[in-house]
Formats: structure tokens, C-alpha cells, sequence
């Protein structure tokens, strides 16, 4: 029995304890003490969480999907980043969304690409007000989840969005700016500020006005000064396992908010060519990238929030990545004609975000939840809703599920499905697998099979 179990005896801290200053809440980790020593292992008690990470304009084929299916499968170019955690990777292939072809109404595949990669509901076509998809698969699980974490869930992105206008041949922005729908006509915005989601997360939880953000800044003193006595208090009753946890959660924490307010500064100061200048609030897409994986892992190490989306860019973006050599825009390129070189540059920017990626799945990988990981706790799906830019074809999707080794899921292999098996096939399994039983998502027929099966 630990120490700070016989300091509490069979009292368990509630991980609600919070920590509060400047309006702040912060909720803990998970500590040995918030487990009586009665109690049942932690691993039982520990739930399950959903990120689901998206990446526009599909992916190069050949470079993306691996030759051999089952444990064999070699890395392609384009998933080499994710190679050292291979034993946490599955890559399913065949899967598609088929409610994301024209079925009568014509052009705008980025649209549809984006409106159905969660929902599996073809979206009406329209520029106005009237716009129609369906409820997603992150949001039955928030339904689920919200009256026992502080946020049902979080919507992250890396490019400013736009829910009005049209943005794709007649269809509204709101099609290709999120993947997250509350409800069929209520389309959840992407946050990209870090500052922003750090204050939702540990400020005062009640706005995000980009008056009120200012004047807390202004403050010279951290959200951490605030809450250090309570801290130190805290830690007096603690054994030495949980005060080690509690100092690295508190460090996490401080690296975060120095590393907002670098980038905060970096953008007021550096002056750049608007036509050059990196979409977001870091200079780079790495670094902007990382941050919000930092504020992910975070976010569910102390349970505000069990189901999150992110989009590394929005459907359709027409971003260039000159940080590493591509100043030509991305769905650009995507339009390669069979040209050698657009093919190259399309193929190095996809790499990029697998790369970007593989540092949210080693941070979740290294935290640890009880007795074991996060990533072993979190279901992680990773892809595009459309196959290849260059076709715009919506089936064979780019798709990759890490992590979920506590719901019994094997990694390390390549499953190849019946060809147009349903994408929401696997949303379903995925949210079964995560305590969310659904009986109809979209137009899947089922669930998959295989996912837990050598």
C-alpha cells in the first residue's frame, strides 16, 4: 500500500479537488490517492477517451497504403513518422464514405469530403442558412459524456475557420470548416488560439471575447501564482509518487504557458508578407501543431474532456508549408495531372502531418493514466475523407486507428475490409469499444470486425 494511502486511510481525494486562482479550476491528474484502498483497480475505473484527427484533401495512394495486409506490412513514406510506434497502429483500408459523392448534385467534393467524414450523412447543398448534415460521431459521445467531464467536447483546429458563404461550388463554408455536428443544422467551430482554449481549459471558463483574453494577459503574474499555496498545501499530504505526478502536471502546465506567450510574441513582433505569412498563431504549422497536442494530452489527463476533434487543416485549405520547402498551396498541388513534381511536393506535405501527429501519439504514449498509458486509453483515428486530390473519390480512405489497447484493440497490423464497407461501420465499433453504444450512425450497416483479432 502506498504512502498516501495510509496518510488518507481509506479516504480517496476527489479529483475534483480543484485548485483555484484567477478565476482557475484545474483539475488533477489521476493520483494513487484518489483511489481508496478498498477500492477496485484504477484500471477499471478509468475511461476511455476519443480523438478523432483529420487531414484535407486526401492522400498520395501509393506512398500512403501499405502493399501487405495483416502483421507483415512494411511503412510507406508517408507513415514512416508513426514506424516506432508500430505495435499501436492499425491501418484499415476499404472503408469508405459514400455519402460524400455527388449523388446528383455535382461538383463540391471538399465539401462533402468534410461534412461526412463523421456524420456519414449526405449534406444539403447550399450557401445559406439552411444547411443540413448530421449529428457526428464525436458528438454522440459528448452526449454521453458531458454531465461527468467539465466540457462534452473540444473542437481544435490549425486554420481560422469560416461557418458562413460558400466555400466549395455551392455548398456552405460550414461543410469544410469542421467535422463536429452537434445536430444536423448546428455545426461546432473549431477553436485554433491556444491562448484561447489554455483560458477555457484553466481560466474562467466563461468567455473567450478577445477583449476579456487581453486584459488577463496584461496580468504580469501566471495562472500558476495563483493557485501555488493551495498547491503547497495539497502536497504536504501526499506521498512521493503523487507529489512527483503533481510536479510534472504543474510543469506541463507552466511549459505550456511559456511557450503561448513566446508565440504570442513572435507574432507581434515578426513582420511578414501577408501572402507568407503561416496561418495560426505559432510562426509554424510543427510548432502550432504541437502545442495543441500538448493541450490535448492535457485536457484528458485530467478528464475535462473524454472526446476531441482536430483538424490539422480545413477541407479544401490552400496552405503552403515553406518550413519545409512547399511554397506552393496544398489542394494545389493536390491537383497533380500525373505531374512527377506536384506529386512529390503533395506527398512531403502529407508526411508532414503524419509527422505532426506522431507527437500527439508519443506525448499520449509517455503520459501514463493509472496503471497504464494514455494512448492505451484513447481511441485515435487519423485520415482524410477524401482517397486522392487529384479524383476527389471518396472510397479506400486514408485511415489509420492508434492507441486503445485498454478496449482490447491490436495494433501492429493492416486490415483490408470488403470493398465500400461504410466508414461509420468503424465510428460505431469505435464508440461501442468506448462505453457509447449506438444503435444507427449515418449510414452504417454494422460494425467491423477484426480490431481485436490477430
Amino acid at each position: 500500500m502506498s504512502s498516501s494511502r495510509n496518510t488518507f486511510s481509506n479516504r480517496a481525494l476527489n479529483r475534483r479537488t480543484l485548485l483555484r486562482g484567477f478565476g482557475a479550476a484545474l483539475a488533477l491528474p489521476m493520483l494513487d490517492s484518489m483511489v481508496p484502498a478498498i477500492a477496485a483497480p484504477l484500471a477499471a475505473k478509468s475511461p476511455v477517451r476519443m480523438a478523432f484527427c483529420y487531414v484535407p484533401n486526401g492522400i498520395i495512394p501509393k506512398d500512403w497504403l501499405p502493399t501487405k495486409t495483416g502483421r507483415d506490412f512494411e511503412f510507406t513514406p508517408t507513415m514512416r513518422p508513426l514506424e516506432a510506434f508500430r505495435e499501436d497502429v492499425l491501418v484499415v483500408s476499404n472503408l469508405a464514405q459514400i455519402n460524400g459523392r455527388a449523388l446528383g448534385d455535382g461538383a463540391g467534393d471538399h465539401a462533402r469530403a468534410g461534412a461526412t467524414w463523421l456524420t456519414g450523412v449526405h449534406p444539403k447543398k447550399t450557401e445559406g442558412a439552411d444547411i443540413q448534415s448530421g449529428i457526428s460521431a464525436d458528438q454522440v459521445a459528448a452526449r454521453m459524456h458531458e454531465k461527468e467531464t467539465q466540457f462534452g467536447s473540444l473542437e481544435l483546429g490549425l486554420e481560422e475557420p469560416y461557418l458562413a458563404g460558400g466555400c466549395d461550388s455551392g455548398y456552405s463554408c460550414a461543410y469544410t470548416n469542421t467535422l463536429s455536428w452537434r445536430g444536423p443544422t448546428t455545426p461546432n467551430p473549431v477553436e485554433i488560439s491556444p491562448r484561447a482554449i489554455f483560458e477555457r481549459l484553466f481560466g474562467d471558463g466563461e468567455t473567450t471575447d478577445p477583449t476579456a483574453r487581453l486584459k488577463r494577459m496584461a496580468q504580469d503574474r501566471s495562472v500558476l501564482d495563483f493557485v501555488r499555496s493551495d498547491v503547497s498545501r495539497l502536497s504536504t499530504g501526499l506521498g512521493g509518487r503523487d507529489k512527483s505526478k503533481l510536479d510534472e502536471y504543474l510543469e506541463s502546465i507552466r511549459d505550456i504557458e511559456r511557450r503561448i506567450q513566446k508565440a504570442e510574441q513572435q507574432s507581434a513582433t515578426i513582420k511578414m508578407p501577408v501572402m507568407e505569412r503561416p496561418v495560426g498563431i505559432p510562426d509554424t504549422f510543427e510548432e502550432h501543431a504541437k502545442i495543441m497536442a500538448d493541450l490535448m494530452v492535457i485536457a484528458f489527463q485530467t478528464d475535462m474532456t473524454r472526446v476531441i476533434t482536430f483538424m490539422m487543416a480545413r477541407e479544401g485549405s490552400n496552405r503552403s508549408y515553406r518550413e519545409i520547402g512547399i511554397s506552393d498551396g496544398h489542394h494545389s498541388v493536390t491537383h497533380h495531372q500525373n505531374d512527377p513534381e506536384k506529386i512529390a511536393k503533395t506527398q512531403k506535405i502529407n508526411e508532414h502531418h503524419v509527422k505532426s501527429f506522431s507527437y500527439l501519439v508519443k506525448r499520449l504514449k509517455e503520459t501514463q493514466d493509472g496503471d497504464a498509458t494514455l494512448l492505451d486509453r484513447t481511441l485515435l483515428l487519423y485520415g482524410s475523407s477524401i482517397r486522392e486530390g487529384n479524383i476527389h473519390d471518396h472510397h479506400d480512405l486514408p485511415l489509420l486507428l492508434v492507441g486503445g489497447k485498454a478496449t482490447g484493440i491490436k495494433g501492429g497490423r493492416h486490415i483490408r475490409y470488403k470493398e465500400e464497407t461504410p466508414m461509420n461501420n468503424l465510428l460505431v465499433t469505435m464508440l461501442d469499444k468506448s462505453g457509447v453504444p449506438v444503435e444507427k450512425l449515418g449510414d452504417a450497416t454494422g460494425k467491423v470486425d477484426q480490431l481485436t483479432e490477430v
